[in-house]
């Protein structure tokens, strides 16, 4: 079995749902993609980074990946840990919700690894509108970081990739809801 069946089959098991269910983008669906479920999952973590690093092994330049908390974390955080065992490391970064509260009052955690102009790939773990990865680059351009695009778990095929695109970015998808569920 490839490491994407393997990555497919704890998806399956771990993190797909058929419930009713209020989606962050305020939509109602009969399904769900709970990412982190798999994310945080000892294997599932190692085949996200394994394959969020293949996703982007053709991109020139890399110099971070992240993402908005919580769905990005465990992304981010496997893809920079592969990169580094396999020679190539790409700090991980992770966009704070809201400032931190006190001390630097930052909303950007992993800033001190990435240079202003940074070249970065905003990680999800589902794209369903697209909203929260618009929202991710939009934080991250403010912070100083080049967005070169964005890369997720799962695709619901449901506006997403047409949204992230018109606003000027490129969508890859480890896989899309039909590739989950054939």
């Amino acid at each position: 079995m490839t490491d994407r069946e393997k990555l497919k089959q704890i998806i399956l098991v771990k993190s797909y749902e058929n419930k009713k269910v209020t989606l962050s983008s305020g939509l109602e669906s009969d399904f769900y993609f709970d990412g982190k479920q798999s994310t945080l999952h000892p294997e599932g973590s190692y085949l996200t980074g394994k394959l969020f690093l293949e996703s982007i092994k053709d991109v020139e330049d890399i110099e971070g990946v992240g993402g908005l908390t919580l769905g990005a974390d465990p992304i981010a955080t496997a893809t920079s840990l592969v990169s580094f065992l396999e020679g190539r490391p790409i700090p991980a970064f992770i966009i704070r919700k809201e400032p931190k509260g006190h001390g630097t009052g930052a909303w950007l955690e992993g800033g001190k690894n990435l240079r202003h102009g940074a070249r970065v790939v905003i990680v999800e773990d589902v794209v369903t509108s697209g909203g929260s990865s618009l929202k991710a680059i939009r934080r991250a351009e403010e912070e100083g970081l080049k967005v070169l695009g964005v890369v997720t778990l799962v695709d619901r095929e449901e506006g997403g990739r047409e949204n992230i695109e018109q606003a000027g970015y490129w969508l890859r998808a480890i896989y899309t809801k039909t590739e989950i569920l054939a």
